[in-house]
C-alpha cells in the first residue's frame, strides 16, 4: 500500500489482507467503508452540506452517473445556497443540454432544485482549447476551492484525467483534452494542481466495478491515487472485501 494512504473502517467492514493501516506523518488519503451505495450517497450529501454550512463558498462538482443520488439527497438538505458558487471538474465538448453533458445531469438533479448563487459552467462546446482557456479565467478568480467532489472511473481516472495521459502533467488550472481514451475524445478538465490545492476533496466509489480503481488508488497507481489530500467514501463492494458475518 502506498505510504500516503490511511484506512478508516466502519460498520464492521473487513479490509483486503494486503492493506496496512497507518502513515508516516504526511497528509493522508482516508478511506471510509460503508455498507451500501445508498449509505455512501447519504454520507457524501451530508458531508458536502456540512461544509457549506460551515462557510465553504465554492463547490466543484463531478459528472457522470455516480453522483446523481448524492445530488438528489443534497438538494433535500437545507443549505444557504445563495452564497455558494458551483463549478465543474470537467466537461465533454458537447452542447450544454446534450445527453452526454455533465452540466445537464447536474442541472437536472441538483442545480434546478437548489438555485446556487453562481453556476460556472464549462464552455466546452467551444472546443478543448478555447473552453479550457476561458474556464481558466473563472478558475483563477475562485481558486483555491473550498470543496471538490469527485467520482472515479473503473480505470482510476478522475475528471478527464486518465491514466498515462499527458494532461496529468499539465500546469495551470485547466487543460484541453483532444484524445480522451473514453468517448467523447474532446473534453475540458481541471488539472491535478487545481484539485490538490482545494481545501477539501471527497471521492466517492460504489460497486464491484470500482474495486480495482480503489485498489489502484491505495497503491498510488492511478490519477485518483495522486490526490493525497482526498477523503474517500466507498461501499463494501468497491472495497473488495465482504463485511464480517
Amino acid at each position: 500500500m502506498a505510504p500516503n494512504v490511511r484506512i478508516a473502517v466502519v460498520r464492521g467492514a473487513r479490509l483486503p489482507p494486503n492493506v496496512r493501516v497507518g502513515g508516516d506523518g504526511v497528509h493522508l488519503s482516508e478511506f471510509i467503508v460503508l455498507a451500501t451505495a445508498e449509505e455512501v450517497a447519504e454520507a457524501a450529501a451530508a458531508e458536502i452540506a456540512q461544509a457549506l454550512r460551515d462557510g465553504a463558498q465554492s463547490l466543484v462538482i463531478t459528472g457522470g452517473t455516480s453522483p446523481i443520488r448524492t445530488y438528489e439527497l443534497l438538494s433535500e438538505i437545507e443549505v444557504e445556497w445563495g452564497r455558494v458558487s458551483v463549478l465543474f471538474g470537467d466537461e465533454r465538448c458537447v452542447p450544454p443540454l446534450d445527453p452526454e453533458s455533465n452540466y445537464r445531469i447536474a442541472k437536472e438533479h441538483l442545480l434546478d432544485r437548489v438555485n446556487p448563487g453562481t453556476v460556472y459552467r464549462i464552455p466546452a462546446e467551444l472546443g478543448p482549447d478555447e473552453g479550457a482557456d476561458l474556464y481558466a479565467e473563472v478558475v483563477a478568480n475562485v481558486a483555491p476551492f473550498d470543496f471538490v467532489l469527485l467520482g472515479v472511473g473503473e480505470d482510476g481516472h478522475v475528471n478527464s484525467l486518465f491514466p498515462g495521459h499527458k494532461a496529468l502533467k499539465a500546469t495551470g488550472l485547466t487543460a484541453g483534452i483532444h484524445d480522451s481514451p473514453k468517448p467523447p475524445p474532446q473534453r475540458v478538465t481541471m488539472t491535478l494542481e487545481a484539485i490538490r490545492d482545494a481545501r477539501a476533496v471527497l471521492i466517492i466509489a460504489t460497486g464491484a466495478g470500482k474495486a480495482e480503481a480503489v485498489a489502484m488508488a491505495r497503491r498510488g497507481e492511478s490519477p485518483s491515487g495522486m490526490i493525497a489530500n482526498a477523503r474517500w467514501l466507498i461501499d463494501r463492494a468497491a472495497n473488495g472485501a465482504p463485511l464480517s458475518p
